[in-house]
């Protein structure tokens, strides 16, 4: 059931290790560490569930760590100071690993004190939800909140390995796995109609949490992006398709006030309006808007955007967003399920239904 997939960046290159019972192999995790210090990043959730365990996979090293409190809304810089206090006070040097141990907020922060501690040091991601075991995880995007728009500061910097410890999944809160789910369904709507089609057969499979289901779906989702990525990089083509829904996503995000949506909730309502928009322009069969729809819903997620978001709100947030250009709004719509494009084409007028709709079924 274990499996490895390997990200191709030349040099770069890293492995993500997938399956269960990983924390307890110290051999995938000890030749990505050359020196003898390493700082574990975690939160207060996580930390007294698997700290002790990663302890133990670096026993005979310089360990040392700093738990974060939990949540988006703790996402900004001056919680990851609290990183930096760490490795300065105990003194770490530029040989040193940061191991991220959480969900996405944790890795994303880990990721981000790693790219700028002494101008760049190794780090090692330990993602211990899904959806940080199918996206946040793999690709090297780091970074932090600013109270105007979601990830807008950050770097792109690379971990040496990524440890998907399925068991970890045991102890996610349904909230939480659906969140991760949204993440997965992307995949198939942006790359592959057949895996869409085969989580329209397994998802009471994976909402059960069966062991070999959700490793299928994390290496088919981790494959995906490890594809795009080793393609793309630095997101200048073709890696903005992961952003599908994700620009309506953020909006919601921010706009409600960071941690009372989950990112996975938010993008789940986003993937819908950016199906609606795309079925509007005829680029995309209505049936397959409620295709899509019921699958959101079997996945227990949210499929209507916050109503304190009005069309004007979400036009403002929508432009304070890493994928606009020179000021214009760009959206990544659905030709086909399985198929993604990056527009800036689309009809304003059709993108002011959507925002106004409460995603009704077109034409209802």
């Amino acid at each position: 059931m274990k499996t490895t997939l390997e990200l191709d960046l030349g040099e770069r290159s890293y492995p993500i290790h997938i399956g269960p019972g990983l924390l307890a192999e110290p051999g995938l995790v000890r030749p990505h560490i050359h020196g003898r210090q390493v700082m574990v990043v975690s939160n207060e959730t996580v930390a007294p569930l698997y700290l002790a365990r990663v302890e133990s996979l670096l026993a005979g090293l310089e360990v040392r760590s700093v738990i974060l409190p939990d949540g988006e809304e703790f996402k900004t810089l001056e919680v990851l100071n609290r990183i930096f206090d760490a490795l300065l006070e105990h003194r770490f040097n530029r040989s040193c690993c940061i191991v991220a141990l959480g969900g996405g907020v944790v890795g994303d922060m880990a990721g981000f004190a790693a790219a700028c501690y002494q101008r760049g040091v190794d780090f090692i991601q330990i993602p211990t939800t899904l959806l940080a075991q199918v996206d946040s995880s793999v690709g090297g995007k780091t970074g932090v909140n600013h109270r105007l728009g979601k990830n807008m500061i950050g770097a792109f910097h690379q971990p040496r390995c990524v440890l998907a410890d399925t068991d970890t999944l045991a102890t996610l809160d349904d909230r939480q796995l659906s969140a991760g789910l949204a993440e997965v369904i992307k995949y198939g709507l942006i790359r592959e109609a057949a895996f869409f089609a085969w989580l329209e057969d397994h998802m009471e499979r994976l909402l059960a949490r069966e062991a070999d289901a959700l490793v299928e779906a994390i290496r088919t989702s981790c494959r995906c992006k490890a594809d795009v990525v080793a393609a793309d990089e630095r997101e200048s083509g073709q890696r903005a398709l992961l952003n599908l829904g994700h620009t309506f996503g953020h909006a919601i995000e921010t706009g409600t006030g960071y941690g009372n949506w989950l990112h996975g909730e938010a993008v789940a309502v986003g993937m819908l309006m950016a199906a609606d928009l795309s079925a509007r322009h005829g680029w995309l069969p209505p049936a397959d808007v409620e295709r899509i729809r019921r699958l959101l819903v079997r996945a227990r997620l949210p499929v209507t955007p916050p109503p304190e978001l009005d069309r004007q709100r979400f036009l403002e947030l929508m432009a304070v967003d890493k994928k606009a250009v020179d000021g214009g709004i760009r959206l990544v719509l659905l030709d086909a399920i399985g198929h993604a494009s990056v527009r800036d084409d689309f009809d304003p007028a059709l993108l002011d239904q959507t925002l106004g709709a409460g995603l009704q079924p077109t034409g209802s």
